[in-house]
């Protein structure tokens, strides 16, 4: 939606605005914080009892965050400047309380400090509009009370997990964005589920301090938005679009027109459900006749054992990151997470140095498979959204590329047999984020001819 220059948008407009069109709306004084800030309160208060997205949303605080923010000088105003975004409850936060979805802090109080994350959009002028819902320590694939507000046919589907409610408050139109972490693919999956665009970076560039740890190898900080053009906006925040190539930037517009595309269907497609399927094949159709010139590329044999390694190492980083809750509580610890820590076998030194090894070696491999072509398209999901809210799907497609430390973009586009929503992965070589999105932009916009 463009708002025309000389035009205030009305008040049942502004939750439907981006992020980008919100910032300059408040910049150029055609609305205030607070304006937007009651717009989008009213659009919670209509609609969170049926998709209950958010575990901590507090109107009165918001108000005085947004009062706050009308008060900051047009020429002190950072990147996010009165731009409404969503924390996923398990980053600290100063002024709100953090509780993981768990028992063991259901009584937890604010942080004595914000997270990384949070520091750095309250410092670029970020409306904190609340907490949103996750799995109990975003760790377990169980789900909570959080819908998919795509939900169709009188039917209650998964929103995915562990960043339910960031990827569901968006998708609702209930915020622009929503904050998220991706351990195995608490970004993508859910992003797929709920149809919007959601990104997790190459892994290190967003800081994890002050975030609930389950694998200090695998945990990324990522986000959620209703296109790309916020998801670029917060990578700038976030100083993402740093050039880390040498010489001057390279923003050059992606083309698709005779652009390599390689398609990677990894070595677990056979687990690849009709909704995946079709939207592959219609993928594939769509770039042709765009121009595009597509590569189905098999990954060397050892790819096939990135899942395993991931396992061995996630799974010893989950036991010391659960440890301390273990001997507090056991009983209050989710029953899927207490195996890790009681499992009496262990992974000895061989298997571990295996495991890091092993991937390691497979990061720099696939670095240059990736460098081999302008963009790489890979499957976001099994399928379709698993129906009722007890499981969270599969992670299955994602993993590999989290602990090969990738970044990876869900592309929304297409939609299953069921009705709701099926997106594709466009992943890239380590740090090069600003062209993978810049790629899942345009083939994006193939993507939406599906619907035409």
């Amino acid at each position: 939606m463009q708002i025309p220059a000389s035009k205030q948008p009305a008040e049942s407009e502004l939750g439907r605005l981006s992020a980008t069109e919100i910032h300059d709306a408040i910049q150029s004084g055609k609305i205030t914080v607070q304006q937007y800030a009651e717009a989008l309160i009213r659009r919670c208060e209509e609609r969170d009892g049926e998709i209950h997205a958010w575990v901590h949303f507090d109107k009165e605080a918001i108000l005085s965050q947004a009062r706050a923010l009308d008060a900051v000088p047009t020429e002190s105003r950072g990147l996010l400047h009165g731009v409404a975004i969503g924390i996923k409850d398990i980053f600290l936060t100063r002024d709100m309380p953090t509780r993981y979805f768990s028992p063991i802090h259901e009584n937890d109080g604010n942080g004595a400090s914000d997270s990384a994350a949070v520091g750095i959009l309250r410092a670029s002028g970020a409306l904190l509009l609340g907490k949103t819902a996750t799995t109990e320590l975003a760790s377990t694939m169980v789900g909570g009370p959080c819908v998919n507000p795509r939900s169709v046919g009188g039917r209650v589907y998964s929103p995915g997990g562990s960043s339910s409610g960031s990827a569901a408050a968006v998708a609702d139109g209930q915020v622009p964005l929503a904050l998220g972490t991706q351990t195995g693919g608490s970004i993508v999956r859910p992003g797929s589920f709920c149809g919007v665009w959601a990104f997790k970076p190459t892994w290190g560039l967003i800081s994890t301090e002050g975030v609930s740890r389950c694998s200090v190898t695998c945990d990324t900080v990522g986000y959620f938005a209703n296109n790309v053009d916020d998801l670029n906006l917060l990578s700038r925040v976030f100083r993402l679009d740093l050039d880390r190539r040498g010489g001057d930037k390279d923003e050059t517009p992606f083309r698709v027109r005779d652009a390599r595309i390689a398609m990677v269907k990894t070595h677990v497609w056979e687990l690849a459900r009709p909704a995946t399927r079709a939207a592959w094949q219609r993928a594939r159709e769509l770039l042709v006749g765009a121009g595009a010139q597509i590569e189905d590329v098999d990954l060397p044999g050892g790819f096939a054992r990135a899942h395993a390694w991931r396992e061995v190492i996630a799974g010893s980083e989950a036991r010391s990151a659960f440890l301390s809750r273990y001997l507090e509580d056991k009983d209050k610890l989710h029953e899927t997470l207490r195996p890790f820590v009681e499992r009496r076998r262990t992974p000895g030194r061989e298997e571990m140095l295996e495991a890091h090894d092993g991937v390691a070696a497979l990061r720099r491999e696939w670095d240059s498979v990736a460098a081999r072509y302008d963009a790489v398209i890979t499957p976001s999901v099994t399928g379709e959204a698993p129906e009722g809210l007890g499981d969270t799907g599969s992670a299955i497609f994602n993993a590999m590329w989290t602990v090969l430390h990738a970044p990876t973009l869900n592309v929304p586009g297409f939609v299953g047999e069921n009705g709701m929503p099926v997106g594709l992965t466009v992943a890239g070589g380590r740090y090069t984020d600003m062209e993978v999105l810049r790629a899942g932009k345009a083939i994006g916009e193939v993507f939406n001819r599906s619907r035409e």
